[in-house]
């Protein structure tokens, strides 16, 4: 190689970063999605911007928002969206490109729109519920039928959530005594993994050697962003072909997810996830016990009804008592044998009678015909 057909490194990047300069002067407003996020302890917060194509992942990028700009952006956006900035996350930050012969390409961020954030999550939302109703996934799991005393149950969820400890404690301490068998599949419940991972334990549930009657995914509340895998297509395609009744408590009251539309039942909470299968003995219990009330009535009709006839073959036999009739004032005639005279054809004189009262006997004779 010829003496001065060459450059250093250092020239070569001196180059690039004021041909970068020169490009783009001013700064950049930039879509992109957060691949990952780490916030020193110094307060400097350091992201991997990526963007996808058909074949993964198409472009990559360093960016940084120093502390004095991160601790303003950070809580602007926890406000608007209800969540921190994380991996997975869609996001149009304003940035400054700059270029530096150690550390190369790095976007230097000063603004964020958390409107394009939100609006990116909500179309997606909307995407998985067409594509679910294309394909008739949208009200599979209303074909199914759920036992009438469901008692093994598969519950999807972390082990130490909040939410799984309230619904043990609701469901097996209920004050009536109703027993079940809990078993617990565990998962991660929100981020980039939980969609495949809460599809794991779908599948795990399935291939069990046990017949559950039902699938209760479980999770308290959370942010729109702590919940948005609850809107993942794959998931709720899974859900929806789940051959068991599939159950979901998944936030609270503002909340509800495309993994709500397609599952068998939903609800707001944990603990009322569990009123809804307590319920199912309860109204079993109640119907027992009706049938109890209506065995009991007829039997006490009955009973009635026999001490009815009873008493009233009591009165036939008292009003033909002799003792009775003596009573109203009428007398009873024997012969001397005790055989009771009923004419007075045969009695001659000197045939003996005795002629009773109610008060008592009195002897007698016949002395003329």
């Amino acid at each position: 190689m010829k003496e001065g057909t060459y450059t250093d490194l250092l020239t070569l990047q001196e180059s690039i970063r004021e041909g970068l300069e020169d490009l783009f002067p001013d700064k950049l407003w930039i879509k992109a999605e957060v691949s990952s996020i780490q916030v020193k302890a110094n307060g400097h917060c350091y992201m991997d911007l990526c963007q996808s194509g058909d074949a993964g992942v198409a472009a990559k990028a360093k960016a940084v928002i120093w502390r004095s700009r991160y601790t303003l952006l950070s809580r602007y956006f926890q406000e608007a969206t209800g969540s921190p900035i994380t991996a997975g996350m869609s996001v149009l930050v304003r940035a400054q490109v700059t270029y530096s012969a150690l550390y190369g390409l790095t976007l230097t961020i000063d603004d964020i729109d958390a409107d394009v954030t939100l609006g990116e999550q909500e179309r997606i939302r909307r995407e998985t519920i067409a594509k679910l109703e294309k394909e008739g996934l949208l009200r599979k799991q209303e074909e199914l039928t759920l036992a009438p005393l469901p008692y093994y149950l598969a519950v999807i969820s972390a082990p130490d959530a909040a939410g799984y400890g309230d619904f043990r404690r609701h469901l097996l301490q209920n004050e009536y005594g109703f027993a079940f068998c809990v078993d617990l599949f565990e998962a991660v419940m929100q981020g980039a993994q939980a969609p495949e991972s809460i599809s794991d334990a779908l599948e795990e549930v399935q291939a069990s050697s046990r017949k559950y009657d039902a699938v209760l995914i479980l999770r308290g509340g959370g942010s729109n962003f702590d919940l948005s895998c609850f809107d993942d297509y794959g998931l709720c395609f899974n859900i929806a072909n789940c051959p068991l009744p599939v159950f979901t408590a998944i936030g609270h009251d503002r909340d509800y997810h495309v993994a709500d539309m397609v599952a068998y039942s939903y609800v707001k909470t944990p603990t009322a996830l569990a009123d809804e299968f307590l319920d199912c003995y309860i109204a079993e219990d109640e119907r027992i016990s009706s049938f109890l009330s209506r065995l009991r009535l007829a039997f006490n009709a009955k009973i009635s009804a026999m001490e009815s006839k009873v008493e009233l073959l009591r009165a036939r036999i008292a009003a033909a008592d002799p003792r009775n009739v003596l009573a109203r004032g009428y007398t009873l005639v024997t012969d001397k044998d005790g055989v009771v005279l009923k004419s007075a054809a045969g009695l001659g004189p000197g045939d003996r009678v005795s002629i009773f009262f109610a008060d008592g006997k009195v002897p007698a004779a016949i002395t003329e015909n």
